[in-house]
């Protein structure tokens, strides 16, 4: 059977990786509706469930640097592929797992075999779509995530209780063999013709020196981190704890935070290359974030709907993280485009590297030895100190992106 058109193929080379990136998040979030679970099975506390979760991370943000300068040198298709099926290796690991090792690495399998979901699916529209098309498509690659990002949460926390966290995943596992085979028959390769004559670490050196790139890396790792540490981890404890939600409500209140970063990815795309601007959308969202997320936590006698609504507005603003792909992008050479994604995405994801363990070791050191059958409880106000550095790092990267250069939209070099 012969190829679609170019446009139909770009198109659903792009949609497939999308929904690599909707399992991402689906993988990433998993820990969320499954701690005391995990707590139980392991026998381990918040700081162990922390660095378990967190284990994605590490191999996520540690191969970003090189999985985007694979990108440049390979291509998508072979890459994307062969990552899926790491995915289904490794989360079959972690659901089978004994021992907590042994989901250490299943973890740390499923994380690097995501890690290429992103830098991925941003390399196919960079390769087969106009320029002014990519903050676009980049915010819907975004809402994809979102949608796995509340699949992950209260639809999963359902499947846990009624099945089980150690079926649900192998289930889950099973599925990354499935997409493995469609991201091979879907995905094709259009390398840029100045990468096959540039030295491989050529454009990582070209991105490394470019402070630009640090500015909107920095920036898309504070704005990322609320949602990798609340959302995708700790929120949905503390819902419990906070509110007498059940697992299942108290996942469905944390997943509006997805669903404010799947509204706002696309629009603010769109609205930034309306308007031909970037850094002050960028900046106004960095604001935004950070006075909503304050505002969620800390605010004395908050009941649950306004919680839910200041979660779903924070998600919002802090969906202007997209932005600082396009940034990067637009201030390093259309040859190192994947390096340049890469090393952005590395900070994005290092933030739940960082923030899920810290906030799990945080809320170890205040734990007053509450014990519910045999999962470590934490007071809510144990949660609001640990809670606290989210938006610290929230506004110093929101106030390093001030030192930025605006591109209009526009490639620069």
């Amino acid at each position: 059977m012969s190829l679609p058109p170019p446009n139909a193929l770009a198109h659903f080379a792009w949609a497939f990786g999308s929904l690599f990136f909707f399992y991402a998040f689906v993988q990433r979030v998993a820990p969320s509706v499954m701690v005391e679970d995990l707590m139980r099975d392991f026998a381990v506390g918040g700081a162990i469930v922390g660095n378990l979760s967190a284990f994605y991370f590490y191999a996520y943000a540690g191969l970003q640097i090189p999985i985007g300068v694979l990108m440049d040198r390979v291509g998508p298709r072979r890459l994307m592929s062969a990552a899926a099926l790491l995915c289904g290796a490794g989360g079959m690991l972690f659901a089978t797992s004994v021992v907590v090792e042994g989901a250490y690495l299943g973890r740390f399998l499923v994380g690097a075999g995501v890690g290429f979901s992103w830098v991925g699916t941003l390399t196919v529209i960079a390769q087969w779509f106009p320029a002014r098309r990519f903050a676009l498509l980049t915010g819907f690659t975004q809402l994809a995530g979102m949608a796995g990002g509340v699949f992950g949460q209260a639809p999963l926390a359902a499947a846990v209780s009624a099945f089980g966290w150690r079926a649900t995943m192998n289930v889950v596992a099973l599925a990354a063999l499935v997409l493995a085979l469609a991201l091979w028959i879907v995905v094709r390769d259009r390398p840029h013709v100045a990468s096959r004559s540039a030295g491989l670490l050529a454009g990582l050196a070209s991105v490394v020196r470019q402070r630009e790139t640090w500015f909107n890396a920095l920036f898309g790792m504070a704005m990322t981190g609320p949602m990798l540490a609340f959302a995708g981890l700790w929120g949905v404890p503390y819902v419990v704890a906070a509110y007498g939600l059940d697992r299942a409500a108290a996942g469905a209140t944390t997943s509006l935070m997805f669903i404010g970063w799947g509204i706002g990815a696309p629009t603010l795309g769109w609205l930034s290359d309306r308007i031909g601007r970037r850094k002050s959308v960028m900046l106004g969202c960095g604001a935004g974030a950070v006075i909503t997320f304050l505002c969620a936590l800390y605010l004395q006698g908050l009941s649950l709907g306004p919680l839910k609504a200041l979660l779903m507005v924070h998600g919002f603003f802090a969906s202007g993280m997209v932005l600082s792909f396009a940034a990067a992008r637009e201030h390093n050479a259309p040859a190192a485009s994947g390096a340049a994604l890469g090393l952005v995405n590395a900070a994005v994801v290092g933030s739940g590297a960082l923030l899920q363990p810290l906030v799990g070791l945080l809320l170890d050191l205040q734990w007053d030895g509450a014990l519910v059958s045999g999962a470590r409880i934490y007071t809510r106000e144990a949660y609001a100190l640990a809670f606290a550095v989210i938006p610290t790092i929230g506004l110093v990267g929101t106030a390093i992106l001030l030192a930025s250069r605006e591109t209009y939209c526009r490639q620069q070099v």
